[in-house]
C-alpha cells in the first residue's frame, strides 16, 4: 500500500469533501458529497452517539444508496447540518424519487463541542447554515487540521482537528478516511509527541516522531461528563460494495481508532464510523479483498486521526495547546 496522490479521502475517484466552520462559534460541518448516491453502512462503538437517519443504512431497509454523509459539531444542535445539506441537494434536482418528489438521504452524525471556549449564545441554530455553505465547498482538495467538523474539536491533552488520509492497494483499489477527532482520550503517548498512531506513518504525515515509550501513570483523562466528547469518521473505497459489504468496512475501520485513541469508544464518547463505497471497480477475490479492504480501512482512519491533531492550529480562546505548539 501506498498513500493516494493527495494523501486524502477524495483520492477515491468521484467523491468530494466542503467544509464550513466559524471559529467565533469554534465549531463546524464537514460534508463527504459524490458525483452519484453511493452505498453507505455505519457501525457505532461508543455510548454517547448522536445520529440522523443511520437505521436505514442497515442492510435490510429500503434504501441502499446516500447522496451525502455529514460530520458536525454542536452537539444535537449540529444534526440540523444535514438538513442544510438535504435542502441544497433537492433544490440541485437530488435525491431518491418518490412519486414526483425527490428525497435526498443525507445521514449525519455530530461530537460535543458545546464547552470549548466558543460563542454559543446564538439566537437562531447556525448548522443548517454551515451545512449548505459547506456543501457548497465541496471539492477534491480540501483543508485539514481546524477546520470543518473539526473546527472546535479537542483530545486528552491537545487540540483535536479535521484529518484525512488514503492508500491505493495493492490490487489497485483506493481507500480514503475523513475523521472529526474529538476524543476523550489521548491521540500522543504520555507526554511525548509520538502518536499512538507511528507504527502506521506513511512518508513522515505526522512528524516522523517514530515511536515512544509508553507510561500508563502520565496518560492524562480529563474530567468530561457522557456526551461531552466524540471522534466521528468516515471510510470510502472505489469498490462496489453492497451495504452489508460497506458495514463490514465501517467495522473493521474502528480497530484503526483505538489504534491512534488511548481511550478509544468509552461510555462518554460517541464514536462512530460510515462506510461509503462508489462502486467505480468490482473485487478481484470478493473474500479476501474484504479483508483487505477492511485492513486499509484500519490503516487509513489511524493515521487521518494523527494528522487531524498534527495539522491543527491555534486560535484565540483555545482551552488547550496544538501539537505544534507544544512539540513543533
Amino acid at each position: 500500500m501506498k498513500p493516494g496522490a493527495l494523501n486524502l479521502i477524495t483520492d477515491v475517484a468521484g467523491l468530494h469533501v466542503g467544509n464550513a466552520q466559524d471559529h467565533a462559534v469554534k465549531s463546524g460541518v464537514s460534508v463527504l458529497v459524490g458525483d452519484a448516491p453511493f452505498v453507505a453502512g455505519v457501525h457505532v462503538m461508543g455510548g454517547a452517539p448522536g445520529t440522523r437517519e443511520t437505521d436505514l443504512l442497515a442492510p435490510d431497509k429500503l434504501v441502499q444508496e446516500v447522496d451525502a454523509l455529514v460530520l458536525s459539531g454542536g452537539s444535537s444542535f449540529g444534526l440540523d447540518a444535514a438538513s442544510g445539506v438535504a435542502d441544497a441537494l433537492r433544490a440541485a434536482g437530488r435525491g431518491f424519487a418518490v412519486g414526483t418528489q425527490k428525497v435526498p438521504i443525507v445521514p449525519g452524525a455530530i461530537l460535543f463541542d458545546l464547552l470549548n471556549g466558543g460563542a454559543k449564545d446564538w439566537a437562531d441554530n447556525p448548522y443548517k447554515r454551515l451545512g449548505r455553505v459547506a456543501l457548497e465547498a465541496a471539492a477534491v482538495e480540501f483543508r485539514i487540521g481546524s477546520f470543518g467538523a473539526g473546527a472546535g474539536a479537542m483530545t486528552a491533552a491537545l487540540k483535536g482537528g479535521l484529518g484525512s488520509a488514503s492508500v491505493v492497494m495493492d490490487c489497485g483499489l483506493s481507500v480514503g478516511a475523513l475523521v472529526a477527532v474529538n476524543a476523550l482520550g489521548a491521540v500522543t503517548m504520555g507526554d511525548g509527541p509520538e502518536f499512538w498512531a507511528a507504527p502506521f506513518e506513511m512518508s513522515g504525515e505526522f512528524g516522523a516522531k517514530g515511536i515512544g515509550r509508553h507510561d500508563p501513570q502520565h496518560e492524562p483523562y480529563p474530567e468530561r461528563r457522557p456526551g461531552e466528547s466524540t471522534t466521528i469518521a468516515i471510510v470510502a473505497t472505489d469498490a462496489a460494495l453492497t451495504q452489508a459489504q460497506a458495514t463490514r468496512m465501517a467495522i473493521a475501520a474502528h480497530d484503526g481508532m483505538a489504534r491512534a485513541i488511548v481511550p478509544s469508544h468509552t461510555p462518554m464518547d460517541g464514536d462512530l464510523v460510515f462506510a461509503a463505497a462508489t462502486g467505480a471497480r468490482a473485487l478481484p477475490d470478493p473474500t479476501f479483498d474484504m479483508l483487505r479492504l477492511g485492513h486499509a480501512a484500519a490503516i487509513c482512519l489511524a493515521r487521518a486521526i494523527a494528522r487531524a491533531v498534527y495539522y491543527a492550529t491555534p486560535l484565540p480562546g483555545d482551552k488547550l495547546p496544538t501539537w505544534s505548539m507544544r512539540f513543533g
